[in-house]
């Protein structure tokens, strides 16, 4: 009788075994929460890769699920013209950490290098002076599906380092080897409008950001 019974039992470790096993992602990762965290500047990438490191080292991947530097694409005019493909981060300073909190995942993110602070709600000293505890509050769940919408849908932003009063030489085009000064700049357009002295007198005239170079 109390084999039969050991053996049910060992039957019914195997089959939970099995359960824990067969989760789906969303399952192992229900309790969990997006959590912004504010980093040191230009330290985004450096802590991503410290924190990922340390999440295997301490052994911590079942409560902190991943590290994201939310970015959407960007097309980088240079100065000759030519387009410069990459990414621009949407939260510069910021990274965002899906992650169960407890004591010892808060710790392993809080003393990652480069690691300033969780975004939350500032509790007060009970005595003494100085800045108090901050406790972490998570991101909505609105808030994480319009970031990440965002990173999915977003056009290339256009970045050129031009400005207004800038001084410029037409390259191609009808109006080749003027010159000009910048007056608009419209980067979602890739265009810019730049007055240019023809027949003598100031002309508005709209351009192609790859139309122009910028002078020193």
């Amino acid at each position: 009788m109390s084999s039969a019974t050991d053996e049910q039992r060992d039957r019914d470790r195997h089959s939970a075994s099995l359960d824990v096993e067969q989760l789906s992602p969303d399952e192992v990762q229900e309790g969990s929460r997006w959590y912004a965290v504010q980093v040191a500047s230009g330290c985004e990438k450096r802590v991503k890769t410290n924190l990922e490191q340390r999440i295997q080292t301490l052994d911590v991947a079942d409560r902190i699920l991943q590290v994201e530097i939310p970015q959407t694409p960007a097309v980088k005019i240079r100065k000759d013209g030519s387009r410069q493909h990459g990414e621009e981060k949407v939260f510069p300073g910021y990274v965002l950490v899906q992650m169960i909190m407890d004591d010892e995942s808060w710790q392993v993110v809080k003393n990652t290098p480069n690691v300033i602070n969780f975004v939350g709600a500032e509790q007060k000293r009970r005595y003494g002076r100085g800045r108090g505890h901050v406790k972490p509050v998570p991101l909505s769940q609105a808030e994480v599906e319009r970031i990440f919408k965002q990173t999915r849908e977003q056009e290339p932003v256009v970045k050129i380092d031009m400005a207004v009063g800038d001084r410029i030489l037409v390259l191609s085009g009808p109006f080749k080897d003027f010159e000009g000064e910048v007056i608009e700049v419209s980067p979602e357009r890739s265009k810019l409008k730049a007055l240019l002295s023809i027949f003598g007198r100031d002309t508005p005239v709209e351009l192609e950001f790859n139309q122009v170079q910028k002078q020193s």
